[in-house]
C-alpha cells in the first residue's frame, strides 16, 4: 500500500472476533481505529499502533458528537449482542444500534467507501438472535450502501469463551451433547474469518454481496469434542447425550430465572433453537469464486492451535 494509509474503523474491537480483526487490519497496513464502549477491556488490544475511539451506538445525539470530525475509508461493524433477555433487546442492540450508526454517518457526510457488516449464519435459522441480524441485513441492503455482509458459522479460536467451556468440561472427563439425532456441524477458525473479510476489502466488494463463512467442511456431532480430547490427552471421557425436550425445559427455566435476576443466561429459549438445529451446512462457493479465498485452518489444525493457546494462557 503506497501513499497515505487508509483508515479503518472496527466496532466491537474489544471482543473475540473484533480483536483479531484489529490485528489483521494492522497486518494489512491500515491506520486502525478500535471502537470501544466506555468500560470495554483493552486486554487483547495492546499493539501500540492502534488508535481508540469511544462510540455509544445506543444514543444518536451522543454518537453524533463522537463521530464528528472523523473520516474512515472502511468500517467493519462487528459490534452487537449475542446474549439478551428478549427479542426487543436483541433488536435494539443488533438492529437499532446499527441503524443509528449508519444514519449518523450519513448525516455527518462521513460514510465510508466500504461498510462491512458482520452478521451470522444464525440469520437463516430463525433464532431470536439470528432474526435481529437478518433484520439488520435487510435494512442495510435497502439503503443501497457500499456494503458487504459476512455470515460466519460457529467461530472458534484463541480468546473465545463458549467453546472453551467444552474444552474445560472434557478436561474434567465429561462431554455433554444434546439431541439424539446426529447433527451436521460447520466451524470456522477466527483467522480464516478475518482473512475472508480482508479478502473482500482488498477486492473492494461493495455490491451488497452476502458471504457464508465456514472452513468448507462438514462434521459429525462428536468431531470437535474428539479433537479437543486428543489435544488435551484425556484418555477417558463420559459422553452424555440429553434429549432435546430436556434441553428445552432447562432452557426455559434458565431464561425465567434470568428475567428475575435481570442478567442474560447462557442457556435460554433462543440458545435452545440454535442447539436444536440439526443441519448447519452452507455453501461457501461465492467465497471461493469471488474472493479467491480458500480456508487455511481445517478443524484439526484450528483446534490444536486453540488448545495450545488455552494452555499457554493458563485457561486450562
Amino acid at each position: 500500500m503506497s501513499g497515505q494509509k487508509q483508515r479503518i474503523l472496527i466496532t466491537g474491537a474489544s471482543g473475540f472476533i473484533g480483536s483479531f480483526l484489529c490485528e489483521e487490519a494492522l497486518n494489512h497496513g491500515f491506520e486502525t481505529w478500535a471502537a470501544m464502549r466506555t468500560h470495554s477491556s483493552r486486554k487483547w488490544l495492546q499493539d501500540s499502533r492502534l488508535q481508540f475511539i469511544t462510540l455509544d451506538l445506543t444514543e444518536k445525539s451522543v454518537l453524533r458528537e463522537q463521530l464528528k470530525d472523523t473520516n474512515f475509508d472502511i468500517i467493519i461493524h462487528a459490534g452487537g449482542a449475542t446474549k439478551c433477555l428478549n427479542q426487543e433487546e436483541f433488536d435494539f442492540h443488533n438492529f437499532q444500534c446499527t441503524k443509528n450508526f449508519v444514519e449518523v454517518l450519513r448525516e455527518l457526510g462521513c460514510f465510508p467507501k466500504q461498510f462491512v457488516y458482520l452478521s451470522s449464519l444464525s440469520a437463516v435459522y430463525g433464532s431470536t438472535y439470528g432474526n435481529s441480524k437478518l433484520k439488520s441485513e435487510a435494512w442495510l441492503k435497502e439503503q443501497q450502501l457500499p456494503l458487504v455482509i459476512f455470515r460466519p458459522t460457529g467461530v472458534y479460536g484463541p480468546r473465545e469463551k463458549d467453546y472453551f467451556m467444552m474444552a474445560k468440561s472434557i478436561k474434567q472427563h465429561i462431554d455433554f451433547a444434546v439431541g439424539m439425532n446426529e447433527q451436521i456441524l460447520t466451524f470456522v477458525y477466527v483467522r480464516d474469518l478475518t482473512g475472508a473479510i480482508f479478502a473482500a476489502i482488498d477486492k473492494n466488494i461493495t455490491d451488497g454481496q452476502i458471504f457464508n463463512v465456514t472452513d468448507g467442511q462438514e462434521y459429525e456431532s462428536r468431531t470437535f469434542s474428539d479433537l479437543i480430547q486428543k489435544e488435551l490427552a484425556v484418555k477417558h471421557v463420559i459422553h452424555i447425550k440429553a434429549p432435546l425436550w430436556i434441553l428445552k425445559i432447562v432452557s426455559c427455566i434458565a431464561e425465567d430465572i434470568s428475567k428475575i435476576t435481570g442478567k442474560p443466561s447462557t442457556l435460554n429459549r433462543d440458545k435452545y433453537k440454535i442447539m436444536a438445529q440439526r443441519d448447519w451446512t452452507c455453501d461457501i462457493t461465492p467465497l471461493r469464486q469471488i474472493l479467491n479465498y480458500e480456508p487455511q485452518w481445517q478443524l484439526e489444525r484450528g483446534v490444536k492451535e486453540t488448545i495450545e493457546w488455552y494452555k499457554n494462557e493458563g485457561w486450562i
